[in-house]
């Protein structure tokens, strides 16, 4: 690796002008601003709008794709494995597909097999904890901040140097709080302003153990913490006040890492991690994604006449409060042949149309259902009475600001929402549709994929349909999602 130039120190956190980031990347690397993956659909092709519109109940039987966390986690872990790695029911969709791609130019071998009886299996080869490559392009990221954010933490404790991209949207997400801790452990970082992508990391070996307190609920950052602790000796520790989704915990076990968590009395979870770790490789059957599944259990519950059984739906606890609170309003969700995969808990959830009531959710189940507010909005502006959430800033820095993302939306569908610092508070319609949003006026996905499924699911409750201006952004975590709608309404 070049030398430092002058005025840049290791451990260094703030970023720079973007300008001024790219000219110093070629001076510590050999990054090319050139990609390292295929160009991302929503940024190559032109915008495909689509109206959703109310096509009778969701019936019959689904099966979700696989859980997203659990795929990339694979991916990674499998990556740094010492042998081969075998997966089934991994969620092909582009952000997993950019850590694959990013995986493959570090040096692991990541192939996908033909189709078997249990769908594709995915086999990759790994280079071993400490044996990642330095990667002769920029790793292109797409849409995905779990791949930037996780990633990050494996190079930082590899003496190699990479530059992340991503998308228009993943380059407004600030990286600051996971470079805040990797800085600690001796990863250096030049960013676009805000700590902003593009965003090299210079990465160091030896790095250094640390104790990092999350100042937010973050499993992304707890997760980059852990993964930089594996190729540095002594023992890393997170401690987590408000626990968040384990999927890296139960993983990294699993791989045969050395692991310990202690609960105290108040909950604060502590992690420690024994670095130089020997990671053996696994086979593993990826759940489905309760995230994806979120978005049928929502429409089975608003859409009159529905019952549809959403099949191997992930109820990982720390994931899975999005159907408690739709229970808490009212919704029947029944679980059928509660099993474990792989360590995760797991059933098929059979969904009827029910008579929601708004409610206030507690703030405390926002980290295990960070990602489902939007749908529960729109299950929300469907209830009976008033429905008030809180403690959601986390939400403004995803793909796009999702409080005033989806304010904005519903209330184009014709809903009642008022927005608040930290949440929104949505008076339902009682059951009765929609209106839907007017024609020539498009609800703006801002490329959020989440953003475009919930007001997809709107508009199959609604009289006029929901105009959705982009529906590419789905196929970064859902491919399936359209053609799974028209087999539930066609059952």
């Amino acid at each position: 690796m070049g030398s430092e130039p002058p005025g840049i120190k290791r451990g260094a956190r703030l970023a720079i002008g973007a300008g001024r980031c790219q000219k110093r990347a070629g001076l510590h690397s050999t990054m090319t601003p050139e990609r390292a993956d295929p160009v991302h659909s929503a940024e190559t092709s032109a915008a495909r709008p689509r109206r959703f519109v109310a096509a009778g109940p969701l019936t019959g039987q689904i099966r979700v794709p696989g859980d997203k966390s659990i795929s990339h986690r694979s991916i990674m872990l499998g990556a740094l494995a010492v042998g081969r790695t075998r997966v089934t029911g991994l969620l092909e969709g582009e952000d997993v597909m950019s850590t694959a791609a990013a995986m493959r130019a570090m040096g692991a071998t990541i192939e996908r097999l033909p189709d078997g009886a249990n769908g594709a299996e995915w086999v990759i080869d790994g280079v071993g904890v400490g044996g990642l490559l330095q990667p002769k392009t920029a790793l292109d990221m797409g849409n995905s901040g779990t791949s930037t954010r996780l990633l990050m933490g494996l190079v930082a404790s590899h003496p190699i140097t990479a530059t992340f991209i991503g998308d228009a949207s993943l380059s407004k997400r600030p990286m600051g709080r996971v470079i805040e801790p990797l800085s600690q452990m001796g990863a250096d970082f030049t960013a676009a302003p805000g700590g902003r992508l593009p965003l090299t990391l210079r990465g160091i070996a030896p790095a250094v153990p640390i104790s990092y307190r999350l100042p937010v609920a973050s499993a992304q950052v707890k997760s980059a913490v852990l993964l930089a602790g594996l190729n540095t000796p002594g023992i890393t520790t997170v401690i987590e006040p408000v626990p968040t989704r384990d999927h890296s915990e139960r993983m990294l076990k699993g791989f045969g890492a050395q692991l310990a968590v202690e609960v105290a009395a108040d909950g604060t979870r502590t992690i420690h991690l024994t670095g130089e770790a020997e990671l053996k490789p696994q086979t593993i059957v990826v759940p489905g994604d309760p995230s994806s599944a979120a978005f049928f259990v929502v429409a089975a519950l608003i859409v009159p006449g529905s019952d549809l059984v959403v099949a191997n739906v992930g109820l990982n606890p720390t994931r899975a409060a999005l159907f408690g609170v739709l229970r808490a309003m009212g919704g029947q969700i029944d679980e059928l042949d509660r099993r474990d995969v792989g360590g995760e808990p797991v059933a098929d959830l059979r969904v009827r149309h029910s008579a929601l009531t708004g409610i206030a959710v507690d703030p405390a189940v926002v980290p295990s259902m960070v990602d489902e507010f939007p749908v529960l909005f729109v299950a929300a502006a469907l209830a009976s009475g008033r429905t008030v959430t809180a403690g959601l800033e986390e939400l403004r820095v995803k793909e796009s600001d999702r409080i005033a993302v989806m304010r904005a939306a519903l209330e184009l569908a014709g809903a009642s929402v008022t927005e608040t610092e930290d949440g929104l508070i949505i008076d339902g319609s009682s059951g009765d549709p929609l209106p839907g949003t007017p024609q020539g006026a498009a609800v703006a996905t801002h490329l959020d994929h989440r953003i475009a499924m919930s007001m997809a699911v709107a508009g199959l409750a609604s009289r006029k349909g929901v105009e959705i201006d982009d529906t590419r952004p789905i196929a970064t975590s859902f491919p399936a999602f359209e053609a799974l709608l028209a087999q539930a309404s066609a059952a």
